[in-house]
């Protein structure tokens, strides 16, 4: 399996590669986090070593995970969310087994 590193140093150099996932991404059209194009690929996320899939927002570089806090809305509606810090380490799901992982 090859890996990718990305560091704060080589964060834009990765974000522009087309095999790795950017440093931060949203699930929310109103984040500036946001981009369609990346999250139509599908991204896996790995999560102090166990894959999640209930991620709303990741950061690889300052190394934390936003999810959702059970079935709990704010007063607009939206789901509130828990900021968990940790190892985060993404890849793209349509790449297969072998894909790039950024870490």
């Amino acid at each position: 399996m090859t890996e990718e590193t990305t560091t704060p140093e080589n964060a834009g150099l990765a974000s522009t590669s087309g095999d790795v996932p950017p440093d931060r991404l949203a699930i929310h059209p109103r984040s500036p986090y946001f981009d369609a194009d990346k999250l139509g690929r599908g991204i896996g996320i790995r999560f102090k070593g166990v894959v999640r899939n209930n991620v709303e927002e990741y950061c690889i570089s300052e190394g934390w995970v936003r999810v959702q806090a059970g079935k709990t809305m704010d007063r607009k509606g939206n789901p509130l969310t828990l900021k968990l810090s940790g190892t985060v380490e993404a890849w793209y799901e349509d790449l297969g087994e072998d894909a790039p992982v950024a870490k």
